[in-house]
């Protein structure tokens, strides 16, 4: 098969996509094991192909600290947040093999450092809150109290959740090349997609040439819509209401932080390495409860100068439909009252569909809604 040249594309992070994949050394079985958990290994997977470039292993503390005073690498570069492997003690030898919890060995790493780490600076500085209420602070607290820092080599990759829909940064690079986009844009989500984030997603698809539809499969909160029936309702929406030769749809590795902020600007550097030019930011993006302003993933990306991460972002306020206006609309382009607004809670949504009642299709399509029902009759 002939390579497709993607020249023409945003440049990865730092320039150059990292591939951390390679044969198992010699001694594998000599190795001391360390095991990895869940969001570590969907890490290890995103470092293995590139998603996490420029990064070619978990940071040492040089990387650590810059990261979580400055939203900076050592080396100047942007970054958002910590890609760490926590231990509980010093390894012995210089390299380690990587398992998941099962046992099964994926990785090696060569140990360039382990160093302890401050959780609640951590915690203050990246979720901006100290409370365990939040579930990435809960995280942070149950993790072990030393950091692992250095290069990795994955020898066996994570079975990814959905094969069918897993695109390392270099396939969906050449799946752009191929369609002959140029600009393109991502669209992160861990929700089912309604009417008000179809609209976003088209109006941007409106000003480039493809959309990156890219939910998010890693470890999610215990009651945020399953993955599986996510993907069904992308499905679904996708090949109802979208051109389908100007959108991909694929899988993002990644587990959530719920940092809110750092993880908006975290999830567009990721993007931007699978060969996004634009990245799509509503309101609350990776929020969790009231923890962060409803636009305050948006504001932190004035924290960096022009063009510093290079893919740009495209800010969105909150969507509804307006039943004067007949029409999708935001808060920026409709004059009118929320009594002409179809804008349903969380909790009433899931309600209505728990009594097997589809909601408004102002509010999301039928398809989607069918859905959702069955999963919640299951």
């Amino acid at each position: 098969m002939t390579a497709v040249a993607t020249d023409h594309l945003i440049r990865p992070h730092g320039g150059v996509l990292v591939d951390r994949t390679g044969p198992p050394p010699d001694d594998l079985d000599a190795l001391e094991t360390v095991a990895l958990t869940p969001r570590e290994l969907s890490d290890l997977d995103m470092l293995a192909c590139g998603a996490l470039s420029p990064l070619d292993g978990f940071m040492a503390r040089e990387d650590y600290e810059p990261v979580v005073e400055e939203m900076r690498l050592g080396n100047g570069l942007s970054w958002a947040l910590p890609v760490c492997l926590a231990v509980d003690e010093e390894p012995r030898g210089e390299r380690v093999a990587l398992a998941d919890e099962s046992g099964r060995k994926r990785a090696v790493l060569d140990v360039a450092e382990v160093y302890g780490y401050d959780k609640e600076r951590e915690a203050e500085r990246c979720f901006r809150t100290t409370e365990d209420a939040h579930p990435g602070v809960a995280r942070l607290y149950a993790q072990k109290p030393l950091y692992l820092a250095g290069r990795v080599t994955v020898f066996e990759r994570a079975e990814p959740a959905f094969p069918e829909l897993a695109k390392d940064p270099a396939e969906t690079r050449a799946a752009f090349a191929e369609r002959g986009w140029r600009r393109v844009v991502g669209f992160q989500t861990r929700n089912p997609i309604h009417r008000a984030h179809e609209y976003l997603t088209k109006v941007a698809l409106e000003t480039v040439d493809g959309l990156l539809v890219h939910p998010l499969v890693g470890e999610t909160k215990s009651d945020d819509v399953p993955a599986a029936t996510r993907v069904e309702c992308y499905r679904a929406l996708l090949d109802g209401y979208y051109p389908l030769d100007r959108v991909v749809l694929s899988a993002f590795p990644a587990a959530m932080r719920y940092a809110g902020p750092r993880e908006a600007i975290w999830h567009a550097i990721c993007r931007k390495n699978y060969g996004c030019s634009h990245f799509i930011v509503g309101r609350d993006h990776a929020g969790v409860g009231k923890y962060y302003g409803t636009y305050d993933a948006q504001l932190i990306f004035d924290e960096f100068q022009p063009h510093e991460l290079d893919i740009e972002p495209m800010f969105f306020e909150h969507s509804f439909w307006c039943n004067v206006c007949g029409s999708m609309a935001s808060t920026k382009s409709c004059p009118h009252g929320d009594e002409d607004r179809v804008v349903l809670s969380g909790t009433m949504v899931r309600e209505m569909l728990g009594r097997g009642e589809i909601p408004p299709v102002e509010f999301t399509r039928p398809e989607v809604a069918e859905v959702l029902i069955d999963a919640y009759r299951a």
